[in-house]
């Protein structure tokens, strides 16, 4: 399998993560599987027909799909005549660019977008860098991410902070932030916070040395004991932290 990540225009890095391509090769027929990360894409499939959402979705050749953020893990059937080029938008950014249903209906569902909203094949085929930068800075409704400063507290306490702090720390309700973390990224903040926790969890774990315990990681990671950690884990990526 052959994946390619490539960085957006500098005009357009503040709303998206990447654009990415992914192609099966000749010995590729496996599942692979993907964990939350709190951001929602977009998908385009422009190869043979692929099976995604643990095998409920059949995406078909050239139709452009919408992925809402995830609770846990989900799977995509790669083989060799997979093709799929994708979007991973930041989060809280999808409304910046359409006017679609509030990003609480999307969760964990991947939904085949209408034709107005969906790229066009034959463009995509011809020069897929520059048309999906044009066709995104021609999109951009707002030149900000409401959610940016809360988004910041998150990530900078590796998801940590209660919901509480980070409602004083903004100025905000804790229920006016439930109902703009639900509307705009899908997920709720305590949600939201988790998978960063999960996120910076699963980068130590693959990143430390064989004799770091996974107690001394939960604790660093602001789990209760490894027990905690090893469910969320396991929850989260279908998987023993042994296996990861």
């Amino acid at each position: 399998m052959e994946y390619i990540e490539t960085k957006p225009y500098k005009e357009l890095e503040l709303f998206i993560h990447c654009y990415w391509e992914l192609k099966g090769e000749d010995s590729d027929r496996q599942w692979e599987r993907n964990f939350p990360d709190g951001c929602a894409g977009l998908v385009m499939n422009i190869g043979e027909t692929c099976l995604t959402d643990n095998g409920s979705l059949s995406m078909e050749f050239g139709k452009t799909y919408v992925v809402g953020a995830m609770t846990s893990f989900k799977d995509s059937f790669i083989d060799s005549n997979t093709h799929l080029l994708g979007v991973c938008f930041k989060p809280a950014i999808f409304t910046n660019f359409y006017n679609y249903v509030a990003q609480d209906e999307l969760t964990d569902n991947t939904i085949e977008f209408e034709k107005p909203n969906s790229f066009n094949i034959d463009k995509i085929l011809a020069n897929r860098s520059n048309y999906l930068n044009q066709y995104f800075l021609d999109r951009i409704k707002c030149k900000e991410n409401q959610l940016q400063s809360i988004i910041s507290d998150i990530h900078s306490s590796n998801g940590k902070l209660s919901i509480s702090e980070i409602s004083k720390r903004n100025h905000i309700t804790v229920r006016q932030l439930e109902r703009k973390f639900k509307s705009q990224i899908g997920l709720s903040p305590k949600e939201y916070s988790n998978i960063i926790r999960f996120q910076n969890a699963l980068n130590i774990i693959k990143n430390s040395n064989e004799n770091r315990s996974l107690l001394d990681i939960a604790f660093e990671c602001g789990y209760y004991d490894h027990s905690h950690l090893n469910n969320e884990i396991k929850r989260n990526t279908g998987l023993s932290p042994t296996l990861l």
